[in-house]
């Protein structure tokens, strides 16, 4: 039986959302959601609805599609539509699904559903239950040490490694932050930006940052950006909402 997506689309040209919206229902999928710009993305994430993909155009009016991406509280697969070639590149960058030229066809969009319906691309793995202070290994010289979690503030993605931030940066064996997120899991971590992971109990200030974001102060005074898509969600682990 063919997997039902439930799809959110956002896109600012009428006909052209018309057309996508209009394909991928006969081709088996649910809109959720149809937006005509970046921040309406967010808004309909925040109310916490599930969704199995994002179609996003590239050019869209205030936040254009891949500042999207780059501002998501969390990992999302996403379909990129867009009229002009050249930004492929940047769109697979992003690690998107796939990437859709206008006028997008029926076939086409076969083959793109066929990915987002592969079970190895999207299955979450089951958090593991926390018990007591956790440490984790991270490199030292030509072995490992083991740090605590709680002198942790946060966890980075940069040229390919994963760094633990606890009072000075150390390597972690992860090579994703994903895969930082699932040994985590269950642990109070927020995906706070596509490159951050942030333990919310480190944060010792906040002030406004530019559209809709949050700067976050931690122990130690240095400042990180938390993404428009994440904001609610510390905002809401520190008390604040």
């Amino acid at each position: 039986m063919t997997k039902l997506l439930r799809v959110l689309i956002a896109e600012d040209e009428p006909l052209n959302l018309a057309r996508l919206s209009r394909l991928l229902q006969e081709a088996g999928c649910e809109i959720v959601a149809e937006v005509t710009d970046g921040p309406g993305v967010f808004e309909w994430l925040n109310k916490g609805e599930p969704v199995d993909a994002l179609f996003l155009d590239i050019q869209m009016p205030g936040l254009s599609g891949l500042d999207v991406v780059a501002d998501l509280p969390r990992p999302f697969p996403i379909v990129f539509v867009t009229a002009y070639s050249e930004h492929a590149v940047r769109a697979f960058e992003q690690a998107a699904v796939d990437f859709l030229l206008k006028p997008v066809t029926a076939e086409r969009l076969a083959k793109t559903l066929e990915r987002l319906r592969s079970p190895r691309e999207h299955a979450t793995p089951e958090a593991p239950k926390p018990t007591g202070p956790f440490r984790y290994p991270v490199k030292a010289g030509q072995g490992l040490v083991f740090l605590d979690l709680a002198k942790t503030t946060h966890f980075t993605f940069e040229d390919g490694i994963v760094w633990a931030h606890a009072g000075d940066r150390f390597r972690t064996l992860w090579q994703t932050l994903t895969e930082a997120e699932t040994a985590l899991a269950g642990r109070g971590l927020l995906r706070s930006h596509r490159h951050l992971l942030l333990r919310p109990e480190a944060v010792v200030g906040v002030r406004a940052g530019e559209f809709g974001r949050i700067l976050a102060r931690l122990a130690g005074g240095v400042e990180l950006e938390v993404s428009r898509g994440a904001a609610p969600a510390l905002k809401k682990r520190l008390g604040l909402s």
